[in-house]
């Protein structure tokens, strides 16, 4: 009987794909949103050797499919203002209508991007507003598959009250904001899962070649997954082995034009936060190389505050590195809008729009305040140390009665509270009982009261002066 079943089940399937038929991954739709001012590219299968013909809004491609049916064509840029069809035919067609040419963003990470609309600060307000017909939102199917696959679940949604209470609201918020600066129709694609490290957000031959010491429990968890009688062996937590959210919700639509990703991630890997600088540069690295589309934005959410046994400042600072590190990188800090009782503050919309200021400026080079103040060195004179920032738009102030944050130490390491004082665009130091100040640190707790921020309402970045880039 339960043959039977199964054997009903691909049945079924193979009935939606006729042999012969063209077909294509599941990110090409209706309602989609096409990338503006790029090369297009559209992939799929079909018979091999079977010519296949792509149209749209004048264009005409052709290509035919390999000996293993796989065909692919890039279109040229597009422009419209309106709406166009994509029509794709070889032994049968397929016409995607109510098509935009507009700005693509991928939206990926853990549960603070997951985070519902609907459950945000704002969110109910947001939700009975969403009906705007040029942002369209497409969610990725979760799965955890051990290989890369080609094929993926999902469906492009016109904006509307009822397409975005389950939406990504940091997502939502970012494209909202973004259309609203670029005027320009938005295709937001939500790929991303509560709870996951960001290893398992990368190649597995990605992951192999950094050769990262990690704790035993977690390479047995993930390399040796315990058996189970009669099922198939599987880690406690599949879905933070290493790859398989790459395999099964990047690689399906890796190479669909975009203009860039943002990224909130990291309360998973707080425990390592060691090694999260070289995790998420390789993860950056290997996105682009996939995606053929040279070094496209990537924006991080930097980990708000909050109250946690783990510690969190090595992978803040980690974030804030790769940022330093990598072209066209962005860094949104929320240092000040965390919830210090819960892992997911419900203030997406200030997220949002840090990252948009930051898209503003490295993805459409826009001259507009986009970072807070960054450390850029350090002098001592006597008792005092001279912190001097980078990123200092519109100068520095504080927001509360005394700058907060702050901690100085001397030769014995040994960090006290410090008391700090603006001086144009540098902010000088001191601290009780140190003479000599070898070290000054900002908001290098989990939880910190940070009060520094630029004349355009971006706040400083935590650091710690004895680190080195």
């Amino acid at each position: 009987m339960k043959r039977r079943i199964l054997l009903c089940c691909v049945a079924v399937l193979l009935c939606g794909f006729a042999k012969g038929d063209v077909h294509l991954p599941g990110i090409f739709g209706d309602h989609m949103v096409l990338q503006r001012e790029m090369k297009i590219p559209v992939w799929g299968t079909a018979d091999a050797g079977e010519k296949v013909t792509v149209k749209a809004a004048g264009q005409t491609q052709t290509a035919t499919a390999d000996d293993k049916g796989k065909w692919r064509v890039a279109l040229d840029p597009i422009q419209s203002s309106n709406p166009v069809e994509l029509t794709v035919s070889g032994k049968n067609s397929i016409t995607f209508k109510d098509v935009l040419i507009g700005e693509v963003w991928l939206c990926s990470g853990q549960s603070n991007m997951s985070f519902y609309l609907k459950g945000a600060a704002h969110g109910t307000e947001a939700v009975k507003e969403s009906n705007r017909p040029k942002i369209r939102l497409f969610t990725v199917d979760r799965i955890i598959p051990d290989q890369p696959v080609d094929e993926m679940k999902g469906e492009w949604k016109v904006s509307s009250p009822e397409t975005t209470p389950q939406f990504s609201a940091v997502g939502y918020f970012f494209g909202l904001q973004l259309q609203q600066k670029l005027d320009q129709p938005i295709g937001l694609i939500n790929s991303s899962w509560g709870g996951t490290r960001a290893e398992a957000w990368i190649p597995r031959e990605t992951f192999d070649a950094l050769k990262l010491p990690y704790e035993p429990e977690w390479t047995e968890q993930w390399l040796h997954p315990k058996q189970v009688p009669g099922k198939k062996p599987q880690p406690e937590r599949p879905h933070e082995a290493p790859a398989v959210l790459y395999n099964g919700m990047i690689n399906p639509f890796a190479g669909y034009a975009m203009r860039g990703v943002i990224w909130y991630q990291g309360e998973t890997n707080t425990a390592y936060g060691e090694h999260y600088r070289k995790v998420l540069t390789a993860l950056i690295k290997s996105w682009r190389a996939k995606w053929g589309e040279g070094d496209f934005p990537f924006l991080i959410v930097q980990l708000a505050n909050f109250k946690n046994t783990r510690f969190w400042p090595t992978l803040r600072e980690a974030q804030a590195q790769v940022a330093h590190d990598l072209p066209n990188v962005g860094l949104a800090v929320t240092i000040d809008i965390g919830n210090p009782d819960s892992i997911h503050p419900t203030d997406k919309l200030t997220v949002g729009k840090r990252l948009v200021a930051a898209a503003l400026k490295i993805a459409y080079h826009q001259d507009v305040p986009y970072s807070g103040p960054t450390f850029k060195s350090m002098d001592v004179k006597g008792n005092e140390a001279i912190i001097h920032f980078d990123h200092t738009d519109g100068g520095l102030k504080n927001k509360g009665n005394e700058v907060k944050g702050f901690e100085i130490a001397g030769p014995d390491n040994r960090f006290v509270p410090a008391t700090a004082k603006i001086q144009g665009n540098d902010v000088v130091v001191t601290g009780e009982g140190v003479s000599d100040p070898k070290t000054v640190r900002y908001g290098w707790e989990n939880n910190p009261t940070c009060t520094l921020y630029t004349g355009a309402d971006l706040p400083a970045v935590p650091f710690d002066s004895s680190i080195k880039e």
